[in-house]
């Protein structure tokens, strides 16, 4: 990418809003947006338009996407679906997908915008002419998120039950100790307004890794508070996020429920075991005694939930590929369960509808290799063509779970969507 200019922003939430909406005809568009608090690199970015893409199934497809980047050795942006475990491993997805994202998707953008310390840096692909900076100016005029139909359950609350004390009856029998298991909400026929509607959930929601995400006619409007995976130099960072509670209605209730969820044996032993199985994944291309959890059980505070977060870092040789880095880690832990593989061949035996882009990942790779990656939670997706809305919550199902608290949970994790999409919680 080629520096055009830096320029003085005071009105940074107009400028980003303004500029996405000034690209709503453009195929490829990602706006990652860390709500200020990932300040070591940039406080929001904006890649915009193809100067080229790759767009492919599960088949090889880390193979491809090293290949994409050696090609370019430039700024590649876009995601990874949770299916791309079909080509690591011997494991199938064959439930409905109302959405149809690639299964890997990246480009190298025409234009690129990255806020920092009240200053936008516009840069453009040597390919492309400058970028007319009178677009900065644009306003972008909130008219309401459309939605014209209900939000349905893909799975009733009873059969969810149903399921919870299954799952835990496969862990009963030693099948697996820990279980990611979803749950789909869906509207169909129905009309959304994406940008309007993901202006409204950042705002209430200032997670730090958002996203808003268009490929072609299929959308992700992404209020993710959790990073899969980050590379920078030869330190990789993950950060899985096992337990949840809600935001109490006032401030000695809201640090009480901080309390209880530190606490909380179940809530840290689901947290222990998917650090484990992170630090299994990191040891297969870490470098000899290098793996470390820097931080266990670490409870953060979030708009809408408080989240326990643990954080595990690693080194790697300056060889090591990020095609071997992907491989090891995808699908991040905290979406599957422990063991791995078993616990992925029964969230396709338990649930109804195929993950997709959720639980899938959305990022960037910098020219030097560098790279940081969501997990994609706490997101509404829309498909444009079939007019298609979906959006799923989870969580983890232990030996010490209760199918109507998990319930519950999954409702708390859901009520910004609800929220913004004016739904009532399901009941």
């Amino acid at each position: 990418m080629q520096f055009q200019e830096h320029i003085n922003i005071s009105n940074s939430e107009q400028v980003k809003y303004g500029l996405v909406d000034s690209f709503k005809d453009v195929s490829n568009v990602l706006l990652l947006d860390g709500n200020t608090t990932e300040t070591d690199s940039f406080e929001w970015i904006l890649a915009v338009g193809s100067v080229d893409e790759i767009s492919i199934g599960m088949e090889a497809a880390f193979d491809a996407l090293q290949n994409f980047y050696d090609k370019h050795k430039d700024w590649i942006f876009g995601s990874l679906s949770y299916d791309l475990k079909n080509g690591l491993e011997d494991l199938k997805s064959t439930h409905p997908d109302g959405i149809q994202f690639p299964d890997l998707h990246f480009f190298v953008p025409q234009y690129l915008f990255v806020f920092k310390d009240n200053q936008l840096a516009v840069h453009h692909h040597e390919s492309q002419k400058a970028f007319d900076l009178d677009v900065l100016s644009r306003v972008f005029e909130d008219s309401g998120i459309g939605l014209n139909s209900s939000i349905k359950h893909r799975v009733a609350k009873k059969n969810y039950i149903s399921n919870v004390n299954l799952i835990k009856a496969h862990i009963q029998r030693g099948d697996i100790y820990e279980m990611n298991y979803c749950q789909e909400f869906f509207s169909e026929n129905s009309k959304l307004n994406t940008l309007e509607t993901f202006k409204r959930l950042n705002t209430i929601s200032k997670a730090p890794f958002s996203c808003y995400y268009k490929v072609g006619e299929r959308y992700l409007l992404s209020t993710s508070p959790e990073r899969y995976i980050k590379k920078v130099g030869s330190k990789i960072i993950s950060q899985p996020i096992k337990g949840t509670r809600k935001r109490g209605a006032d401030l000695v209730e809201d640090e009480r429920l901080k309390i209880e969820l530190y606490e909380d044996q179940k809530e840290r032993s689901e947290n222990v075991m998917i650090v484990d199985l992170v630090r299994n994944d990191l040891s297969k291309i870490a470098k000899k005694n290098s793996v470390k959890v820097d931080e266990l059980f670490g409870v953060y505070t979030f708009d809408q939930v408080h989240q326990m977060i643990s954080t595990i870092t690693c080194e790697v040789e300056k060889q090591t590929t990020l095609k071997e880095i992907f491989e090891a880690t995808f699908p991040m832990g905290s979406m599957t369960g422990a063991p791995k593989i078993s616990a992925m061949n029964l969230i396709e035996k338990f649930e109804k509808t195929k993950r997709g882009l959720y639980s899938g990942a959305v990022g960037y790779i910098s020219p030097a290799g560098d790279f940081d990656f969501n997990v994609v939670i706490r997101s509404i997706q829309y498909n444009t063509l079939n007019k298609y809305l979906s959006f799923m919550v989870g969580g983890a199902i232990t030996i010490g779970s209760d199918a109507e608290l998990e319930y519950q949970e999954c409702l708390v994790k859901a009520k910004a969507l609800f929220e913004v999409l004016d739904q009532n919680h399901a009941r």
